[in-house]
């Protein structure tokens, strides 16, 4: 009988490491952000672990359209002044569900791609491809910019009823904390 106490306890105690474990990874987070120069414009590639709760899964499968938002912001250090500022811009995916279709849609201002699940359309917005976010015209050479990135479910664009429930219910409360990134480009990576 002992024996079988120690190992249930043992079992148990590895049980919940595991669930511990478990929920720490399903924080929603920035995995990784790669700046690229490509075509005279710095694109951001970055890559984003963003589970959804149950309820919003929910509510997407019902039609209710689903607003995802990531910031960015690049500065560039300053000895003895503030950081100036390069960049300061946001990108918006929404995705929604059509019952009559049985079909879902992400898109970008006007363009919209049909994708088969929820979690094929989401796959856009957790791994973000040529992100245009600034001319490399307006980079230095050999210095260094930092910067910082954040994706997070935008509940200002949801239809009013769903904003009163947002503010109420910590599942709509989807957001990573902002991911710090530094760069610097070199002048023979300019284009000439």
């Amino acid at each position: 009988m002992p024996l079988r106490r120690m190992l249930f306890l043992v079992l148990a105690f590895f049980l919940s490491v595991a669930h511990a474990q478990e929920e720490a990874s399903a924080d929603p987070r920035i995995l990784s952000i790669e700046p690229v120069l490509s075509e005279g414009w710095l694109n951001i590639d970055a890559e984003v672990h963003l589970p959804l709760s149950d309820e919003l899964r929910y509510s997407a499968e019902r039609g209710v359209t689903l607003y995802f938002t990531a910031d960015i912001e690049i500065t560039k250090p300053r000895k003895w002044w503030f950081d100036k500022e390069v960049v300061k811009t946001q990108k918006t995916w929404r995705v929604v569900y059509n019952a009559l279709t049985r079909q879902w849609r992400i898109g970008t201002g006007e363009l919209t791609l049909p994708e088969a699940s929820l979690d094929d359309a989401l796959s856009l917005v957790r791994n973000i491809r040529h992100w245009a976010v600034l001319p490399s015209a307006d980079l230095e050479t050999d210095e260094l910019y930092t910067g910082r990135m954040r994706v997070r479910l935008d509940t200002s664009l949801l239809a009013r009823p769903f904003r009163v429930h947002a503010i109420n219910s910590s599942a709509w409360s989807l957001s990573t904390s902002w991911k710090d990134f530094s760069f610097s480009i070199s002048d023979a990576a300019l284009p000439r």
